[in-house]
């Protein structure tokens, strides 16, 4: 695969013994990324395998996936996926249709401004966490700050300016 790429899962362990691992999902589309015959890019920290892996089965199960990839068929092959994080193409992502709606990289390295035009930080990157997603902002002082991702907080997002504007209530930005 080439191209930019864009992390839509985690191989978190295996389950079983028929080769299934587990998958933390990190796309709001798993239906479409994790479909039978979808071809996923695979990047694992220093260790061989193959590329890409093609997906032959998907379940919900417990917040997370079960899936079943091609040529993985035991447990010592799923094992070997452990912490590999399973990748698509960025040019395969459609948009989503609701201009309210982004793609993690499309947040990620946006100047982040408060309504007067004062610098917050930049956007390093998108948390999805249970109660929803947080924007992981870079202060200029070099501080991490989280911001709730939600109309109220983040009341404009300017893909073409490449900013967010931010309307924190008092105290999120460490501002008393």
């Amino acid at each position: 695969m080439t191209g930019p790429m864009l992390a839509v899962g985690r191989v978190a362990k295996t389950h079983g013994v028929r080769g299934e691992v587990v998958v933390d999902v990190r796309t709001d589309s798993p239906e479409l990324r994790f479909a039978p015959g979808a071809v996923l890019g695979v990047q694992r920290r220093g260790e061989a395998g193959p590329d890409t892996l093609t997906v032959t089965a998907a379940r919900p199960h417990a917040g997370r996936l079960l899936v079943r990839f091609e040529s993985v068929d035991d447990m010592d092959a799923a094992e070997h996926l452990r912490g590999a994080t399973l990748m698509v193409r960025a040019d395969a992502l459609e948009a989503t249709g609701d201009p309210d709606e982004y793609h993690d990289h499309q947040l990620e390295g946006l100047r982040v401004v408060l309504p007067t035009g004062d610098e917050v930080g930049v956007v390093r990157e998108i948390l999805h966490t249970p109660g929803g997603e947080l924007l992981s902002v870079r202060t200029p002082d070099d501080v991490e700050r989280l911001i709730p991702f939600v109309s109220e907080i983040v009341p404009e997002v300017d893909l073409a300016a490449g900013r967010v504007v931010v309307d924190p209530p008092e105290g999120l930005l460490g501002d008393d």
